[in-house]
């Protein structure tokens, strides 16, 4: 699952207060188990995003933290667009490790203590078209079969909480077989 000769590490980390799209990066965030990051508008034991709140503001919170690969930056430039850490809204991106490839339930320690499980793909909304216009088309393709290709990261659980900074390395720990191919939450 990492990309060969390369140790799956985190870029950057990002956190923001309010539900803007972007996050600012930051030296570090803190991971608290069951709840996400701290600091930030998604944080939560309940779901916490703007059009999820109003559908079931009781719903597990499935979305604790997104994740986004540094490696969709750079298929992104080759189409002129420009995109840095935490302007798709992530809170922690990472190199070397193919994200949209691991199974449902797939557990990532990120540095010495932070863990977390992932629980589906991120659904990219027109929101994206406001960073660049048609970078949300960018962030979707189709597959040979025609079935919609999600590139814009993925989403988790905290499971045991800790500080997560640039360069941390990422540990796999793939679920036990079948594996679950992941799903949008």
């Amino acid at each position: 699952m990492s990309a060969q000769g390369t140790a799956a590490r985190v870029v950057a980390v990002s956190r923001d207060d309010a539900h803007n799209f972007s996050k600012p990066t930051a030296p570090d965030i803190r991971l608290v188990a069951g709840r996400g990051v701290e600091g930030d508008a998604h944080f939560g034991e309940t779901v916490q995003h703007v059009h999820r709140l109003k559908k079931d503001p009781e719903a597990p919170n499935l979305r604790q933290v997104h994740l986004i690969h540094s490696e969709l930056f750079d298929e992104l430039g080759e189409q002129g667009f420009e995109v840095a850490p935490g302007e798709l809204g992530e809170n922690v991106t990472t190199a070397g490790i193919d994200l949209l490839g691991l199974p449902e339930g797939t557990r990532l320690r990120l540095g010495s203590d932070a863990l977390i499980e992932i629980t589906g793909l991120r659904n990219p909304c027109t929101q994206i078209n406001g960073k660049e216009r048609g970078l949300m088309k960018a962030v979707l393709g189709k597959d040979a079969e025609g079935q919609v290709i999600r590139k814009a990261g993925i989403m988790s659980i905290v499971v045991t909480g800790g500080t997560v900074r640039a360069g941390d390395p990422i540990e796999i720990e793939l679920p036990a077989e079948p594996h679950r191919p992941l799903g949008v939450v």
